[in-house]
């Protein structure tokens, strides 16, 4: 899927990022059409450049981590970001696209709700000579010249190996699968990878399948219900679990707790959030896949820094990576950093790297295994 995997871009920068949402989903973007009065009002007089999150419901990464840290990685470079969610509302995501291009930002940043409307929005900005990019994941079929994000097939094979590692004591082990949406790129890069480490393990009986079952929406309620569903029609065994994400992985864990198998049965998720990470510590969820977002922020402002000044020949240098896309058989662009696998011993690091508070963590009965762990 990839080429060659990019030294990390941004060391050196030193950024201070108050992160004191960290961890809420709550949207604090403030903005019901276009981008331009929240931008005038703080307008930093750099060059002006749009972001679109797609959602706050399934994730609390979108608002807690990459809002703050893009806004400081863009504005470090001389760029005045407006910054906006579309609170995962297609008809809302294309109205914010509309007034930023109306707006004249010099680049439009993506993360789309899906392939489709980040495709067509993609076409409308680039029509009026406006670059875009892909950010975190990947529009197939779309135009976007250029995408930031992270080795999301490795992402998978960490949960994986996460959860073979948990079970290597339990040949035969009933493995149900909770994936991402089918519509969103990165689930189907998620389960490429997940495949790489299980499939061969299913096909040797080392351990057994019981059903795979994507998600629409990453709709957390909705992947208990399924999961509820395939653990009953199983006579209530299970083994392990693959959760694609952290709310996932939770709403795993809420069916387990009600019978009575949490902290029995590995659960794996991602993104390192402070309910992930509580989880963890409590021994419900086995582990989680560890992003540094700031990383990947900061390599998306130098990329829309040389995009927004016309200099092409600059992005190129900063998109070394390639990633497939298969719909749009094209290569693009990329800048792929690098995730990390996050197991009890390792929730530290997360923490000391500023991501998650320890008092987010640290509460009630976990506060001794922070203690324990060296978690302050």
């Amino acid at each position: 899927m990839r080429s060659t995997r990019l030294a990390l871009l941004a060391a050196g920068m030193g950024l201070t990022l108050a992160l004191s949402a960290c961890g809420a989903n709550e949207d604090t973007g403030g903005g019901s059409g276009g981008g331009g009065q929240d931008s005038a009002d703080q307008s930093s007089g750099g060059i002006p450049v749009g972001v679109i999150l797609p959602e706050t419901a399934t994730s609390a990464r979108w608002e807690g981590f990459d809002k703050p840290m893009l806004e400081a990685a863009l504005k470090a470079e001389g760029l005045d970001p407006d910054i906006q969610n579309a609170q995962g509302d297609v008809q809302k995501f294309s109205t914010l696209a509309d007034g930023m291009i109306n707006d004249g930002v010099k680049v439009l940043i993506i993360a789309a709700i899906n392939s489709e409307i980040g495709g067509t929005v993609a076409q409308k900005a680039n029509a009026q000579g406006i670059p875009t990019i892909d950010y975190d994941r990947l529009n197939l079929g779309g135009s976007s010249e250029y995408y930031v994000s992270f080795d999301n097939v490795k992402v998978g094979e960490l949960q994986g190996q996460g959860l073979a590692d948990a079970l290597k004591n339990k040949p035969g082990g009933q493995v149900i699968e909770i994936e991402g949406a089918p519509t969103d790129n990165n689930a189907t890069l998620f389960h490429d990878g997940q495949e790489k480490i299980l499939k061969p393990l299913y096909d040797s009986g080392k351990l057994k399948l019981v059903q795979s079952q994507p998600i629409d929406n990453w709709d957390n309620q909705k992947g208990g219900t399924v999961f509820e569903q395939i653990l009953t029609s199983n006579g209530g065994k299970v083994d392990g679990v693959v959760a694609a994400n952290d709310g996932l992985a939770g709403a795993v864990i809420t069916v387990l707790k009600k019978n009575g198998l949490n902290g029995k049965v590995p659960v794996t998720g991602q993104d390192a959030t402070a309910d992930g990470l509580k989880a963890i510590l409590a021994g419900d969820q086995y582990m989680t896949v560890f992003k540094p977002i700031k990383q990947e922020a900061e390599a998306t402002a130098k990329l829309a820094a040389a995009l927004a000044k016309g200099d092409k020949g600059a992005a190129d240098k900063i998109a070394t990576d390639k990633s497939d896309d298969p719909e749009g058989k094209r290569e693009v662009k990329s800048v792929l950093s690098e995730p990390f696998l996050i197991t009890k011993n390792e929730v530290k690091r997360v923490i000391d790297e500023g991501y998650v508070k320890a008092d987010e963590v640290c509460t009630g009965d976990l506060a001794a295994v922070c203690t324990q762990l060296g978690i302050s």
